[in-house]
C-alpha cells in the first residue's frame, strides 16, 4: 500500500501575504479533512477547501487535484478542490490524498519544459499541503501525520 503526502515550508524571511496564504492553504486541507466520512461526497470535500480559498480570494489550481490512494499513487476517483458537484459517497475505508493548491493570484499554472516545475501563470506565490486520510465510521483517520 502507499501513501502520498506533501507540505509546505517557509524558506527563510517570508511576507505576512505569503505566511497567511500558507496558513490559510493548511487551514483548507484541514476544512476538506473533516467532510472525509462515510455519508458525505466528495463534493462536500472540495466545497470545504473552496470556501476557505474564496473566503480569501486566492487562485486554485485547477489541473491538479486530490486522489485516490491504494495499491499505486494516483487512483480513482479525482478530487477537486473547488466544487464540480461530483455526488460520489465517500464509505468507510475509502484512502483520499487530500491536497489543496492555493495562490496568492489567479489558478492558472504552467508546466516547464523539463514537465515536472509547475509555476502559476502570473509569477505569484502558491502554496500546496496535503495528507492521505481514511474514511472511518469514527471519524477520518490521517496516516501521512507525523
Amino acid at each position: 500500500m502507499v501513501g502520498d503526502s506533501a507540505w509546505s515550508y517557509e524558506v527563510g524571511k517570508v511576507t505576512p501575504e505569503v505566511h497567511k496564504l500558507m496558513e490559510t492553504t493548511k487551514e483548507s486541507l484541514f476544512a476538506g479533512i473533516e467532510q472525509m466520512k462515510p455519508g458525505n461526497t466528495l463534493d462536500d470535500i472540495s466545497k470545504a477547501i473552496e470556501a476557505v480559498a474564496n473566503r480569501e480570494g486566492y487562485g486554485i489550481v485547477r489541473q491538479y487535484g486530490g486522489h485516490g490512494v491504494g495499491h499505486v499513487m494516483h487512483e480513482d476517483p479525482f478530487l477537486y478542490n473547488y466544487s464540480v458537484g461530483d455526488k460520489t459517497l465517500i464509505k468507510a475505508g475509502y484512502a483520499i490524498a487530500i491536497e489543496p493548491m492555493l495562490n496568492l493570484g489567479g489558478d492558472d499554472v504552467f508546466v516547464g519544459a523539463d514537465e515536472w516545475l509547475v509555476s502559476t501563470v502570473d509569477g505569484k506565490p502558491s502554496a500546496h499541503f496535503e495528507h492521505t486520510v481514511i474514511a472511518t465510521d469514527d471519524g477520518p483517520i490521517i496516516t501521512t501525520k507525523l
